[in-house]
């Protein structure tokens, strides 16, 4: 049986240049908001960059940032777009610790298997500065599933979500929701998290 996250790489393997190239704007609102609780320079991880832009927003407001993605060929995009290494790394790898003053995974995260969000959270947390921002965004739901695309996104409602953020041993979690859009053209409710690693 395919994996479900096997289905979604293929789908950004085969669409890497079109959904880098796509007419995307950064969320401003978040992202300034996310920016403002962080120090001048301070070190960023673009968690699922995809095609980058978000990456280009925080080097232009003077952060060190690293960058990585899942999928090697949109690593390739945004390395063209923002100039800059980004790594090749699946969440399930992450080995960091104590490295970064902020985590920026804006629409990356609801890729993960539900059965592995807390063991990705909990290695997210650990590299996370004593006191580091997490800032994630989740399409919410009921059930796991897949798009019109094949990709499979994990769709949690606010209460599983707090719950496994809880399970993974994150004490400050605040998570708000709006209704919009994404890549598939369908009506979404976002669930926007920001979270807080507290030692």
């Amino acid at each position: 049986m395919t994996k479900p996250d096997d289905d979604t790489l293929a789908f950004y393997r085969d669409n890497a240049a079109t959904y880098a190239a796509r007419d995307r704007k950064p969320p401003q609102a978040r992202l300034a908001a996310f920016m403002a609780r962080l120090a001048p320079g301070a070190c960023v991880l673009d968690l699922g960059c995809g095609g980058g832009h978000d990456s280009l927003v925080l080097l232009e407001h003077g952060f060190d940032v690293s960058a990585c993605d899942g999928s090697a060929e949109l690593a390739r995009e945004a390395e063209a777009r923002i100039g800059c290494k980004v790594e090749v790394i699946a969440f399930q790898e992450i080995v960091w610790e104590d490295r970064f003053d902020g985590i920026w995974a804006e629409a990356s995260l609801l890729h993960v298997p539900r059965t592995e969000l807390a063991d990705v959270l909990t290695r997210i947390r650990r590299a996370l500065k004593p006191g580091g921002l997490l800032q994630a965004s989740f399409k919410g739901g009921e059930t796991e599933g897949h798009d019109r695309f094949g990709r499979y996104f994990n769709y949690p409602s606010a209460g599983w979500l707090r719950a496994c953020f809880e399970d993974a041993g994150w004490p400050e979690v605040d998570i708000g929701e709006a209704d919009g859009g994404g890549y598939d053209g369908e009506p979404t409710r976002w669930l926007h998290v920001a979270a807080n690693r507290a030692d």
